[in-house]
């Protein structure tokens, strides 16, 4: 009799219902097949700024290679506490409410396993990130969709909100400006929802990886609100404003009940951040600036090329706020957003993902990257008006 245990029964059953994430599937693919133009990765297309990756270099000619404290360097603390200030007008204290983990994905981690007990719910505006309903599921809460649509511009409205809310919600995440749809939140519509969210005794994560790419005005962070302060759970990091996402660094900022909490699960299983990715985004607060500045009017023309593109080719497709993506509607052609993206990838060799990825409320979209170059811009919406032409 074979004593060999089947793979599933050595998972635990949380892991083993987990779906693969539905991005890499098409990337996958596209990665098998030759020419293909790829609007589908979510980081920036720009090398590292010089001034962070010499400071990184720096550093290790110094010999600077040894652990940081857990909560990691000190002088990196101060520097994302007074960005944190003049940018975003919120303050924490560099020692008790600051934590620099590994990308803001740990710190979106962390956040929801040092609070949620099991059986908590987490509200989730969708469409989201395709890590938050995974992350909710392992610390053992259930997670609870919140729909934004086109028509209102992705915004979650307070009527959303309340519907949802019952006895066993604990918190609400959500990203602002948005991945995938690129929609942002004001301060005033921000604070059609505070009474909610206080009535309710509402913890909130607020994934702001994107602030710096807001278009037009500066980004309103909800942890900035008067009272909003002590219940917020802020998430942010380097990666996108500074290109620095294979550097792998973020930070997560709360109280400092709420951020003990995260520093426990951190010390254990992360210890601390990388040191000479440190190094690098102190430079970037410090220094880089310029460099920031320069990619965002980059991206803020491609915006404006893809959206007016999408438009011309009979997609219709709201004009993101922020972040580097457009989601365009593909509801006019009859078909799903998984069939849309497959036969633009087949057909064309345009790799896209489809918008339900993010969640249900994507259905009937498709994510497209514009962190790319103009001229790959120009040729995949030409191919795409192609595809149009044929389905028309």
């Amino acid at each position: 009799m074979s004593t060999q245990l089947s793979v599933k029964s050595r998972l635990s059953s949380t892991v083993a219902s987990l779906k693969p994430s539905g991005i890499r599937r098409f990337f996958d693919l596209a990665a098998s097949m030759e020419g293909v133009i790829s609007l589908g990765v979510g980081e920036p297309d720009f090398v590292t700024p010089w001034r962070m990756r010499e400071a990184s270099i720096s550093s290790l000619e110094r010999g600077h290679t040894a652990y940081t404290s857990n909560a990691g360097m000190l002088e990196l603390r101060v520097e994302i506490q007074k960005y944190l200030e003049e940018r975003f007008s919120v303050s924490y204290h560099p020692e008790k409410e600051i934590l620099v983990t590994v990308g803001a994905s740990e710190a979106i981690d962390i956040a929801l396993r040092a609070i949620l007990d099991p059986g908590d719910e987490v509200l989730v505006v969708e469409p989201c990130y395709v890590s938050y309903e995974p992350v909710i599921r392992l610390a053992g809460g259930v997670p609870v969709f919140l729909k934004t649509t086109m028509e209102n511009q992705f915004k979650l409205t307070p009527q959303e909100l309340e519907t949802h809310i019952t006895p066993r919600t604990k918190a609400i995440i959500f990203c602002y400006p948005n991945n995938p749809t690129g929609g942002t939140m004001t301060a005033e519509e921000w604070k059609t929802l505070l009474p909610i969210i206080e009535k309710h005794d509402l913890l909130v994560i607020s994934d702001e990886i994107y602030a710096e790419l807001t278009y037009g005005r500066m980004h309103d962070s909800i942890a900035a609100l008067p009272g909003m302060k002590d219940r917020t759970i802020l998430i942010s990091g380097f990666s996108k404003a500074f290109a620095m996402t294979g550097w792998r660094l973020g930070y997560v900022c709360a109280t400092p009940d709420l951020l003990a909490g995260m520093l426990k699960i951190h010390q254990y299983t992360m210890l601390c951040a990388p040191t000479m990715a440190q190094m690098a985004a102190l430079e970037a607060l410090r220094h880089g600036r310029s460099d920031m500045e320069r990619m965002i009017e980059s991206y803020r023309q491609r915006r404006n090329y893809v959206v007016d593109g999408f438009r011309e080719i009979g997609l219709s497709c709201h004009e993101p706020d922020g972040a580097f993506y457009a989601f365009p509607s593909i509801a006019s052609t009859g078909l799903s957003s998984a069939e849309f993206a497959e036969k633009l990838l087949m057909e064309e060799k345009v790799a896209v993902v489809p918008g339900d990825v993010f969640g249900e409320s994507g259905n009937g979209h498709i994510r497209c990257s514009y962190a790319t170059s103009m001229e790959q811009l120009k040729k995949a919406l030409e191919r795409m008006e192609r595809l149009m032409g044929k389905l028309s």
